[in-house]
């Protein structure tokens, strides 16, 4: 079951789902997320990228109800960082949930995917993918990547390996303690569609990117920096 990614795909990526059933995920997520860890790599992933007093514009791509963005603009206020966010999702309902949070005020979110990203901002600085890339095939996946280098962007990825102890850790604290069945189904399944390291050193080398670190992070996630062509 590990040896190989499923390609099985989540009820997430449904097109019609209950919208009270979509929040109840998405907050759900943004607990799970937080509580384990994960923002943390996307935060040491940006110490790394950001330059003190340079301005950036930032784009959150597979937004979702913009809890990472939430958590960015915290994170971003206490260290006086200069970004703009912005955060783009495919999903109208997404994109309402996350405009209907005070806390999101002073984020831009587009509706729309992201390849079309250039139409809405003009120049991207920081692309950045937090549990968006195991959604993805390989040939998306480096499409991605080619995008981001064409626009001398640079591409954080914050996402999930394929790891049995992750597997059924995660199954049984969803079993436990979700209310939510998107959750109960999607969180076991994101890590057998979850990538190894040396996956994704193969998948960097087809896209041609030249200049990139992948590093392994706690609790079964990847940490992913790519480079642009001059950033």
């Amino acid at each position: 079951m590990f040896k190989k990614r499923s390609q099985e795909k989540e009820l997430l990526d449904q097109e019609e789902i209950p919208e009270q059933d979509l929040f109840r995920n998405l907050r759900e997520l943004d607990f799970i997320n937080h509580w384990l860890g994960g923002y943390k790599i996307s935060f040491s992933g940006l110490k790394n990228i950001i330059k003190p007093g340079h301005h950036y514009n930032f784009v959150d791509i597979g937004c979702g109800g913009g809890d990472t963005l939430k958590r960015i603009k915290k994170w971003r206020m206490k260290h006086a960082y200069l970004l703009d966010l912005y955060g783009v999702d495919l999903k109208p309902v997404c994109v309402r949930y996350a405009m209907s949070n005070p806390e999101n005020n002073g984020i831009t979110f587009i509706c729309d995917d992201y390849k079309n990203m250039k139409k809405h901002i003009e120049k991207i600085d920081i692309i950045h993918a937090c549990l968006f890339c195991h959604h993805l095939s390989e040939t998306e996946l480096i499409e991605l990547i080619k995008f981001s280098v064409y626009n001398n962007a640079i591409l954080l990825i914050n996402d999930l390996e394929r790891n049995p102890i992750a597997y059924y850790s995660i199954k049984i604290l969803t079993r436990l303690f979700s209310r939510s069945y998107l959750v109960k189904n999607d969180a076991p399944l994101s890590v057998l569609r979850g990538f190894r390291k040396k996956e994704w050193v193969d998948i960097l080398q087809k896209s041609g990117a030249s200049r990139y670190t992948v590093s392994n992070k706690w609790a079964f996630r990847h940490q992913i920096i790519i480079h642009g062509n001059e950033s």
